[in-house]
């Protein structure tokens, strides 16, 4: 993807849908009692928990790390997706900037403040909604972009036609290719774990208000969060290494039908996918389609001419 697109269509949305989230509950921590402006209300409201509360029941230690480790990981979750994403659609890349920007609000407030800052409420006589931030409703802005995007453009992300119907294209080298990526993320996994578990357990034993009971509460949820996030961000290595093993050796393979074609006398033009490697053989494969094609087309004919049939006689 160009840097001006990277500008355009992640940079600037998400940046500003945090800043406004940002603002906004800066604002709202001056807010006393309830105000309405017709059917919305403004009213401060801490959320310790994630959307609707969820969470709130963890100890205090637990629930904000594993909710911004949560944030941490969707983070690299979308720019994976953003560097893979193989259209240039507007509209598909500013709506995931835009959720993740307001993804990024909540994690922000738990990071600074511990608790999620709502401050926006719709009520009428017989509703009154859950208590929310700007941060939630730019998300469901984003989730409406994504939607109407995948419907709009979805054949261009898998077009029908696309000659290479498998990722499997090469099974050994793809296959080493991902084993090696998943190896790198194991070991980094293993070394961040290994950490962040002796960091947190000495940190609670010196804590003179924490007894080992409650430290077992804590470390053991701590242990079981960070295998359930390894686990999913090895599965998102291994798929991300197919893709990029299959950008590497989907080239080659379309290359070489190309030539088997060529060298039967057919030809049609090499057309690689947008985020392929090695472009430069489209090229390559014009300019010796040019030179090879002329003379198997006069060889072929050669053999199947008048002259050719009675010398064989």
């Amino acid at each position: 993807m160009k840097k001006r697109l990277w500008i355009i269509a992640v940079v600037i949305p998400l940046s500003l849908t945090w800043l406004f989230d940002r603002v906004t509950k800066i604002w709202a921590l001056d807010l006393q009692g309830i105000q309405f402006f017709g059917p919305v209300g403004f009213t401060l409201h801490y959320n310790p928990g994630a959307i609707l509360g969820l969470f709130s029941d963890l100890p205090a230690v637990l629930r904000i790390v594993s909710l911004s480790t949560g944030g941490a990981f969707l983070i690299f979750t979308f720019l994976i997706i953003q560097i893979l994403l193989p259209v240039r659609s507007l509209m598909l890349r500013s709506g995931m900037s835009i959720l993740l920007g307001g993804i990024l609000g909540n994690v922000s407030d738990r990071i600074y403040w511990g608790y999620v800052v709502d401050f926006i409420v719709f009520t009428n006589k017989s509703f009154a909604s859950p208590v929310f931030n700007i941060a939630d409703a730019l998300q469901w802005v984003g989730y409406f972009m994504v939607v109407v995007a995948l419907i709009k453009e979805g054949k261009n992300i898998w077009p029908e036609n696309n000659l290479r119907k498998s990722y499997w294209v090469d099974y050994k080298y793809q296959i080493q290719y991902c084993l090696k990526l998943i190896a790198f993320g194991i070991a980094f996994a293993i070394i961040s774990g290994i950490y962040s578990y002796t960091f947190l357990k000495v940190a609670l034993e010196e804590s003179s208000s924490t007894t080992a009971t409650h430290s077992e509460k804590i470390l053991v949820p701590f242990v079981i969060t960070y295998i359930i996030v390894s686990v999913v961000f090895t599965i998102i290595l291994f798929f991300t290494g197919l893709v990029l093993s299959h950008r590497a050796a989907g080239p080659i393979y379309a290359f070489k039908r190309f030539m088997e074609d060529l060298m039967k006398g057919k030809y049609s033009p090499l057309k690689l996918r947008t985020g392929d490697e090695f472009k430069h053989l489209e090229v390559i494969a014009e300019d010796m389609a040019k030179k090879i094609l002329p003379h198997i087309k006069q060889e072929t004919s050669e053999e199947t001419s008048p002259k050719a049939d009675s010398e064989t006689k």
